[in-house]
């Protein structure tokens, strides 16, 4: 009966370790699309100092693909608070703690439908490094990004999502994955 069991332990853990290879393809996109030109007719992508790309921050719009076919996003952080000011008496970070949240627009670009819990898929990161995920509240910024998002093809959802982190951390970036984390691109903004 042990060696049963030991078998089975150890074939689960072999198989938790081939899935896991077989998901290498994941990749951080830092890259804003350069399809805009700005006010002088320029590209974005020309705007870059000293010839490297120029890094996505608050404003940029990263394209992002899901796990399903045609399940497609133009991912935009609108607008990026800090600190985040509590709607609701009752609700508020703990002692030693901040509100900070980002504004995103998801347009679905893909040719299926998205339905997803956009926070589940979204993180920030502060300067040493250290990664926060969201947390649940109201603000005075407006309305957030709805818990469970249908967004058909060729529409948008716009909403805030909060975080929680210590008042002594710096944020740097911001990211988003589709499928509440699970699709192999990521998108990373700075809001520095």
């Amino acid at each position: 009966m042990r060696r049963t069991i030991a078998h089975a332990i150890s074939s689960g853990v072999l198989l938790l370790l081939a899935g896991t290879a077989c998901t290498s393809g994941n990749t951080v996109t830092t890259k804003p699309n350069d399809s805009k030109p700005s006010a002088t007719g320029s590209s974005r992508a020309a705007q870059s100092t000293a010839g490297r790309p120029k890094t996505a921050a608050v404003g940029d719009t990263i394209t992002l693909k899901g796990t399903s076919k045609g399940a497609q996003l133009d991912v935009t952080v609108k607008r990026w608070l800090d600190p985040a000011v509590s709607a609701n008496g009752f609700l508020a970070p703990k002692d030693g703690n901040r509100w900070v949240a980002a504004q995103f627009e998801l347009v679905n670009t893909g040719s299926a439908a998205y339905e997803d819990s956009p926070s589940n898929g979204s993180q920030v990161a502060d300067t040493s490094g250290q990664r926060f995920h969201t947390t649940f509240g109201e603000i005075t910024a407006g309305p957030l990004m709805p818990a469970a998002a249908k967004v058909a093809p060729g529409d948008k959802a716009l909403g805030w999502i909060l975080f929680e982190v210590p008042k002594t951390s710096k944020i740097a970036t911001v990211q988003f994955t589709m499928d509440s984390g699970f699709a192999d691109q990521t998108g990373q903004w700075s809001v520095k």
